[in-house]
């Protein structure tokens, strides 16, 4: 049998091929050169980013969308650093990632070694699991266990950690090493169900209850349940409320949406309060979806759905805890109840009905803020004008910050499936434009909107460049109100008017700052302005600013659509 004499860098590059690896984000070094040099020879779809933060950040929005596992390397010390928060916005979101670190070399460690530091244990805290490269020989081997830890139970991303002299040594290996498991290259690698018992009962509380209602989280979209889980809901005429992560688990034009719950709700929380059984299902229940752990109110009824058994429990004490995948155990649960389907849906129609009208009330009590010409441009308008101009198969990424609560409450997804996706699982802005090259890339085709504000911007400038080297479409609109509006509306509800510190920017033209990048900027300062600039975006070829004036009245900055007034005490936020 012939040997393959490569590199270390050269088997690696082997093995993401194995694994038909989509587009790696990264910024090379010294360390990880061979790897670079096999990635160039062997057509690696790998592309260079300004940041590592956003490399990471690009991955995980591809992950988001696709399921496929994200993709991401940076060279060792400040580049393997900078890639904390990407990684735990991953972890706590759940998304699966292989990201390739390079490492000091071995035989001079602890010298001071350029850039050295102590990366594996500052990363490993950040991610699911981290895989040291010790011997060049065990590289496909370790390559297939980082592909398994990433796509198996609860996803998260994988740091594989590797010497500079692992990565540049040479090695002959077998040419059948370089093989991977096609069930590991998206999620969920694995699936099960919850014992039968626990399924038998779970069905028996549903088919008694008289007002239940599902609540769904992200693990819906991780399962690749949303389709699945719309049909149970339909079937038993069952609503569904949503968290951030969860818009989409049913599309929320659907009559049985009842659309966020926690934080910003619509109609949702009055539900649960109102609900005989409460289902939850791929959700965490933490600070935002509980409105600080109130809701569900105590005493609520609960039944748990999730595929990470120390979820249940943490927030609030379920009845009937499900420890299982979402689209498995929804599956059963309708197979369990279909020959009682027809009956408990027609006796849910009144309910159904009333969740249809109090969600039909709601939006007539809010038309004039969809459809708002105050100047400044509200944002409110802005949702109004992309639910009403992106297609069904169009894509909204969310910032962090204010630009994911006004998205979450205010957007509507028009069909099953992951077409909202925010950075909730460690919320950090920054995510807005990363995220769009991240899901243009996943999406070749679809319409990709990104929401970003102008400090999640200037983090990630240099961006800009990456989206236009790359040829990527997407339109991604600078929410500029001249300040960190969320820091700066907290200080104004805590404070009072004028107590402001450290929350203002300096007034800029980012229209004009894209055009100096090289690319489309259209600056929106009037609302009749604003569907036409959508419009362009869409049809363009290459990525367009949308630069929109909004408010710079910090009373006006946090969502306040339906129409009630936040009570903040101090030390709590509204959000």
């Amino acid at each position: 049998m012939p040997v393959n004499e490569m590199t270390g860098g050269e088997a690696l590059a082997r093995m993401f091929q194995a694994f038909h690896g989509g587009p790696m984000f990264g910024m090379g070094g010294f360390q990880l050169l061979p790897f670079y040099d096999a990635a160039r020879r062997l057509n690696v779809d790998h592309h260079l980013i300004n940041d590592e933060r956003a490399a990471v950040f690009a991955a995980d929005a591809y992950a988001k969308i696709t399921g496929r596992v994200g993709l991401a390397d940076a060279t060792l010390g400040p580049g393997a650093t900078n890639l904390v928060t990407g990684l735990v916005e991953a972890l706590n979101a759940g998304t699966p990632m292989v990201v390739l670190v390079g490492d000091s070399h071995r035989g001079h460690s602890w010298k001071n070694m350029t850039q050295e530091s102590r990366q594996i244990d500052i990363l490993r805290p950040a991610c699911k699991e981290v895989i040291r490269i010790e011997q060049i020989e065990r590289i496909p081997e370790l390559m297939r266990r980082a592909f398994r830890v990433a796509t198996s139970g609860r996803p998260g991303p994988v740091v594989v950690d590797v010497p500079e002299d692992i990565c540049h040594a040479t090695h002959g290996f077998e040419p059948g090493e370089f093989a991977g498991d096609p069930a590991t290259e998206t999620i969920p690698a694995i699936r099960c169900r919850p014992d039968a018992a626990s399924t038998e009962r779970a069905a028996a509380l549903l088919a008694a209850a008289e007002r239940p209602i599902l609540l769904a989280g992200g693990g819906v979209h991780l399962s690749q349940a949303a389709d699945t889980l719309a049909a149970f809901a339909q079937a038993l005429n069952l609503p569904v409320a949503h968290t951030m992560t969860g818009k989409g688990a049913i599309a929320c034009i659907d009559p049985l949406s009842a659309g966020l719950f926690g934080r910003y709700d619509r109609i949702a929380n009055d539900l649960i309060a109102a609900a005989d059984l409460v289902f939850v299902v791929g959700c965490k229940l933490g600070e935002i979806a509980t409105k600080r752990f109130t809701v569900p109110p105590k005493g609520a009824r609960i039944m748990h759905l999730d595929l990470l058994p120390e979820e249940f429990g943490r927030t609030t004490e379920p009845e009937l805890a499900l420890w299982g995948d979402v689209r498995e155990t929804i599956a059963e649960l309708h197979r369990i109840l279909a020959p009682q389907a027809a009956a408990i849906g027609q006796r849910q129609i009144p309910y159904a009905a009333e969740v249809a009208r109090r969600m039909a009330a709601w939006k007539a009590g809010v038309v004039d803020k969809y459809t708002s010409e105050e100047v400044p441009v509200s944002m409110a308008r802005l949702m109004g004008e992309l639910n009403q101009r992106l297609p069904a198969d169009g894509i909204l990424v969310a910032d962090g910050g204010f630009a994911a609560h006004w998205g979450g409450l205010l957007f509507d997804t028009k069909r099953p499936g992951r077409g909202f996706v925010p950075d909730r699982g460690f919320a950090s802005i920054g995510y807005g434009l990363p995220g769009a090259i991240g899901a243009a890339l996943a999406a070749p085709g679809r319409p990709v909107v990104s929401l970003t504000g102008d400090g999640g911007f200037n983090m990630m400038l240099g961006e800009m460049e990456t989206a236009r080297r790359l040829g990527l479409s997407f339109t991604i609109v600078v929410v500029n109100n001249a300040a960190s509006g969320y820091v700066k509306a907290l200080q104004h509800l805590m404070y009072g008017t004028g107590a402001y510190h450290a929350s203002d920017l300096a007034e800029t033209n980012y229209a004009k700052v894209a055009e100096a990048m090289g690319v489309r900027g259209i600056r929106v300062e009037q609302p009749g302005a604003l569907g036409a600039a959508l419009e362009a975006g869409f049809a363009g070829q290459g990525p367009t600013v949308i630069d929109l004036v909004v408010t710079r009245d910090p009373a006006k900055m946090l969502p306040g659509v339906d129409n009630r007034t936040a009570t903040v005490k101090k030390g709590d936020r509204i959000a």
